[in-house]
């Protein structure tokens, strides 16, 4: 170690090593340390049975930035992986966006004018004037028989708590595509890195002196004193000791097995729809990569509770919480020598490719002053 960089990083996820690599390209000095025992935060993949596991849930690149996609290329060949999950209903199986596929399945509809006048039907005998909550909101822009067995009871089990008791603004929008095609992501760009996102990772700190295993607030101080300037993608309420209260989440909890059998399920993702199946979701890890193992790897995804210390995955920007970030975030601005970035450093939920933007944005802005 040196005494001194230009540079700590804290997290040596997908923002701070974006960071990294870019500082350390311009011929600045940093050090990189994270708490955990392996680099990639959440993007974090394994290999078990010869199968990239994705070890914190399923993670798919997909963006319309050509110049985001064209950057993590750099570090990764990425293959031509669609996301295209399909929903289990009670053991009906649904086509996942709400497609024509799904509307055939549902109610036998053919033409999108079929399907577009079954939809508005729905909401013309259901509508609720100014919706109070989630289950009202979704009925009103989809209609009863979609939020019954494609909405309600999955999100429920991910907010572990009644549709009625969620707020309406959690919905803005439901996307309702009037075409047989099942890609999810509208996005022109989309795939995951071959050999896993940890290998890109790794590509990308390549070359740059890394710490594992290190909490960087059990001794703030000393790790401060080492650099000229602190990037910080942890919790933004833990580094400020919780000053003025704690920023709440939900957390994902996996059971992960390996199987004697090739193909469990057919598909990467499959979500359970109902109330009953405990778990949100099933995710068979070999399809990401069109695996051919003689085995494979699938993970039941579960939606809990979370509390302080846990795995903190999917902010929860209600009202209250959204207030209590923006009192840290004014604090954060005060701290002049440091950054806060990243899903947990500003408590919003990111895709992959805007982690990569708004570390390639931020990257370039503290660069440029320090050259001036």
């Amino acid at each position: 170690m040196k005494t001194k960089y230009d540079f700590l990083i804290v997290g040596a996820g997908l923002y701070g090593s974006v960071f990294a690599h870019e500082a350390k390209k311009a011929g600045k000095t940093c050090l990189i340390i994270d708490k955990r025992n392996h680099i990639a935060g959440n993007i974090y993949t394994e290999t078990v049975e010869d199968i990239q596991v994705h070890k914190y849930g399923a993670h798919i690149f997909h963006t319309s930035n050509k110049e985001v996609w064209e950057y993590v290329n750099q570090f990764a060949e990425f293959n031509n992986y669609i996301n295209s999950p399909i929903a289990n209903y009670c053991g009906e199986i649904y086509n996942l966006p709400f497609n024509m596929n799904t509307f055939n399945k549902m109610w036998g509809v053919i033409t999108p004018d079929e399907a577009r006048e079954k939809i508005l039907q729905q909401r013309r005998e259901n509508y609720v004037e100014n919706p109070q909550n989630l289950e009202e909101q979704s009925i009103n822009l989809v209609g009863p028989d979609i939020y019954e067995k494609l909405i309600r009871g999955y999100t429920e089990k991910q907010w572990g708590r009644p549709c009625t008791d969620i707020p309406a603004f959690i919905i803005r929008r439901l996307p309702v595509r009037f075409t047989y095609d099942n890609n999810y992501f509208n996005d022109p760009y989309q795939g995951i890195p071959k050999g896993g996102y940890t290998a890109m990772i790794e590509r990308m700190v390549e070359g740059i002196e890394l710490i594992l295993n290190t909490d960087y607030l059990l001794e703030k101080k000393k790790w401060d004193s080492l650099a000229d300037k602190v990037v910080y993608t942890g919790p933004i309420d833990a580094y400020f000791n919780y000053k003025f209260g704690v920023l709440e989440y939900r957390s994902l909890r996996f059971e992960t097995e390996i199987l004697n059998m090739s193909n469990y399920q057919g598909n990467a993702v499959v979500n359970y729809t109902d109330r009953e199946t405990p778990f949100t979701r099933i995710i068979e890890h070999k399809h990401f990569d069109f695996g051919t193992q003689p085995k494979t790897v699938i993970s039941r995804e579960y939606s809990v509770e979370w509390e302080k210390g846990d795995e903190a995955y999917y902010p929860i920007n209600d009202k209250k919480n959204s207030a209590l970030y923006e009192k840290y975030k004014a604090l954060a601005e005060t701290e002049n020598s440091v950054i806060f970035g990243g899903r947990l450093g500003e408590y919003r939920y990111y895709d992959m490719d805007k982690v990569v933007e708004a570390a390639l944005k931020k990257v370039r802005e503290v660069l440029v002053k320090i050259e001036h």
